[in-house]
């Protein structure tokens, strides 16, 4: 449902396609067998990324708790740095007090490897972060790339040179030539360009001087490459002559290397024509991944239809220009990061560039506001969305906060309500913060604001922050004459005021809100008023009532197609059963609402729904099951930063003596940590009586060399060499399609799903 959490194992093979760098990867296995903290620094384009998340797949099987890729080059704010880890490790800020403490005691016992990629806009917020993780979790080991060091103690410092170079004597063979870094990365990118290139006596002159003249930087070679489509190595081989004659005087001298790849971007952008142009340089405004819609929506004009759109940004996936990768079913695009800055540069050089920001910016506020019926009423597919656009959105709202832009900002923040409520709660507050403290809004997103920010705070079991805005919640509805927002923000503030321990307040507040909202025909006051209702029956003790509310919010919800509302009053329904002892139509009620909560990826519900199905357990004679449960669902509020529901405390010691009476302590604490050794989706699929998938085949290691047959041994150690499978077949002189066939086979038998697997595994052979 939400972006998945980045383990690098279970990356695509494309991502540690290519790689050689053989030096590289010894010392930096050397490094990590010592250090806890190494940064590979070199300038953009280099090849740091790819060289990270090679080497972090390889070691993943030494940590016990795998490899983690945190993904910082979509992120413009110091202060979402701990989001961004906690994102790639499947956590969630959703009822936390901030992210950093939660993250902080996730690690602190964990064993495994953090890749943080692209610190170099974010050094000093990712080196704190990176040293707080260090100080607090002493399994943690750390690769982080970057242009510049992190300059913190303990810091192991790897420069990434670019590709070696061909030397281009003659007298060196083919076949070694075959072998050079540099060769192999034009060759096998050319190859998939056109389809049909390979190195030949004839074009070798031609190859050898274009990656010498790309001084092996492997983002200025992929570009030249993929105009093998259209041109011959050798017309590569004189434009880039010629671009690179006009700054050198006509001379040979070299050009520093960040010189070498602007350049060569600057002519991969020259040779592009006038809409392909405009649409490169105007895409830098989007922050993190960006759809066709969003392309059509903000980067054309009048020059540049959007009737041409997918015309125009297919050419430049075609060209290594834009990055286009499949999310959910949905094509996506994004700009490596150098070119993104190639492009701003652009763009502030055509002055277009807050035209193009306002654009995005009036683009994704309407957009939400637009959205705002389908976020509550298909809230799955509409979080989908926002999953997927949550960086843009994020640099808006930046972009509003330095503007002091209060109207546009609160118009965004508060349309996207859900996505705080369902995702990141601390975040969310922030803004609403920021955004209040500029002024005032429209009247309606005003009281919007407030609203939400008192909803966040209860979500955060913090009542004494939600009171005293609910309280400007409900006197801005007064002002604006609006029953249906009073109605909602009076539950509300009801709500609040019973967590805080205050039942008169809470009572008053609730019976204005029935008397208010009786004559309304609007589902959301109505819901609001039976979700107050009957959270106030369970703090009151009347069963009876919590029942009568729950059982018409189940009806009502159901009806609207509410999935969040219908899990909250499946679980309130769940927790009247239970009390009264029926076992059976508790189990059903929570059951219902798990597959919800899965649906919708609520880790709140998730957790509180696992605690009453392991109590539904206990008291149906299952002991082993119920510890289990209960443990799943302490880790996955632990991980969701959540406090124990009051209501659940009594229920769950209950099912704990229970269990342990049938089991004895010593059995019942072994079944408890099993669950919380669980992830999610074990735990939801015990809990909804789901089997249990297959269990991943053992991750191969050194003694398994005797699986393979001879020449699948040989095609093994030419992956781990960083050869693609032409070049294997044109070494061992077999067909492309053995080649395949042989990799297809090696992957099945040692259980991997990628070349960058083998090639760990081959290290580990040799070792």
């Amino acid at each position: 449902m939400a972006r998945p959490a980045r383990r690098l194992g279970n990356l695509p093979a494309e991502a540690t396609s290519f790689i050689g760098r053989r030096d590289e990867l010894a010392e930096l296995r050397g490094k990590l067998s010592t250090a806890r903290l190494v940064s590979l620094v070199g300038p953009g384009g280099v090849g740091k990324t790819r060289l990270a998340i090679r080497i972090g797949t390889d070691l993943e099987r030494g940590f016990r708790d795998g490899a983690w890729l945190v993904e910082l080059a979509d992120i413009r704010d110091a202060d979402l740095v701990s989001n961004a880890v906690m994102l790639a490790l499947d956590l969630r800020d959703q009822a936390s007090k901030e992210p950093l403490p939660l993250l902080l005691a996730y690690l602190q016992d964990k064993e495994l490897l953090l890749v943080v990629d692209n610190c170099e806009h974010l050094l000093t917020a990712a080196a704190q972060l990176i040293v707080e993780v260090m100080r607090a979790a002493p399994g943690i080991r750390v690769i982080a790339t970057s242009r510049e060091p992190l300059s913190v103690d303990g810091e192991h410092v790897i420069p990434v040179p670019p590709l070696a170079l061909p030397s281009g004597h003659q007298a060196e063979s083919l076949g070694q030539l075959r072998q050079n870094e540099a060769v192999m990365l034009f060759t096998e990118r050319a190859a998939a360009a056109s389809g049909s290139f390979d190195l030949t006596e004839s074009n070798r002159a031609a190859v050898v001087e274009v990656c010498r003249r790309l001084d092996g930087l492997p983002l200025a070679i992929e570009l030249a490459a993929v105009r093998i489509r259209v041109l011959t190595v050798e017309q590569v081989r004189d434009r880039l002559n010629d671009r690179f004659a006009l700054l050198t005087g006509g001379g040979r001298a070299a050009l520093p290397r960040h010189q070498t790849l602007r350049t060569t971007i600057e002519w991969s952008h020259d040779l592009l024509n006038p809409a392909e142009r405009s649409m490169l340089k105007r895409l830098c405004v989007f922050a993190g991944r960006f759809t066709l819609d969003d392309v059509e929506s903000v980067c054309t004009s009048k020059e540049l239809p959007a009737a041409r759109s997918l015309a125009v940004l297919s050419s430049l996936v075609d060209k290594s220009l834009v990055g286009k990768e499949d999310v959910i079913g949905v094509a996506c695009y994004r700009l490596h990061e150098t070119m993104r800055e190639f492009a701003r540069l652009q763009l502030r050089k055509g002055a277009e560039e807050e035209r193009l920001e306002d654009r995005a910016t009036e683009y994704y506020r309407s957009r939400c506001r637009q959205s705002v019926e389908e976020s509550r009423y298909r809230l799955a597919e509409w979080l989908q969305w926002m999953d997927l656009e949550i960086d843009n959105i994020r640099a808006v709202l930046g972009r509003c906060v330095s503007r002091h832009d209060a109207l546009n900002g609160l118009d965004l923040a508060t349309s996207v309500g859900w996505y705080w409520i369902t995702r990141a709660t601390t975040e969310g507050v922030r803004w609403l913060d920021d955004l209040l403290a500029l002024g005032s809004g429209r009247p309606d997103a005003q009281f919007w604001a407030y609203f939400l920010r008192g909803f966040l705070a209860v979500l955060k079991a913090d009542p004494n922050a939600a009171r005293p805005v609910l309280e400007r919640a409900v006197g801005t509805a007064r002002e604006l004459g609006e029953p249906l927002f009073l109605s909602q923000a009076l539950c509300m503030a009801s709500i609040a005021g019973n967590m805080a321990g205050d039942r008169a307040s809470a009572m008053r507040l609730l019976h204005e809100a029935v008397v208010l909202t009786g004559p309304l025909d609007d589902f959301p006051a109505r819901i609001s008023v039976l979700q107050a209702q009957a959270l106030n029956g369970f703090f009151g003790g009347d069963i009876e009532a919590v029942k009568a509310a729950a059982t018409e919010g189940v009806r009502l919800s159901r009806e609207a197609g509410d999935l969040y509302s219908l899990e909250m009053m499946l679980l309130n329904s769940g927790g009247t059963a239970l009390i009264e002892g029926n076992l059976e139509q508790a189990k059903s009620f929570y059951r219902e609402g798990l597959q919800i909560a899965r649906r919708i990826d609520d880790r709140v519900a998730q957790y509180a729904l696992l605690d009453g199905l392991g109590c539904v357990a206990a008291g149906s004679v299952q002991p082993r099951v119920a510890a289990q449960l209960l443990g799943a669902a302490e880790t996955v509020r632990t991980q969701a930063g959540a406090s124990l529901i009051p209501i659940l405390a009594p229920l769950i010691a209950y099912a704990e003596e229970v269990a342990v009476a049938a089991v004895g302590q010593s059995r019942f604490d072994a079944e408890l940590n099993a669950g919380k050794r669980l992830t999610r989706g074990e735990a939801v699929r015990l809990a909804l009586g789901e089997p249990a998938r297959p269990a991943a085949r053992p991750v191969a290691n050194a003694k398994d060399v005797g699986l393979l047959g001879k020449r699948e041994a040989d095609v093994a150690r030419l992956v781990a060499d960083g050869l693609s499978n032409k070049q294997i077949g044109a070494k061992l002189f077999i067909s492309e399609r053995t080649v395949d066939s042989h990799v297809r086979n090696i992957l099945n038998k040692l259980g991997f799903n990628s070349r960058a697997q083998i090639a760990g595994w081959v290290a580990s052979t040799n070792r």
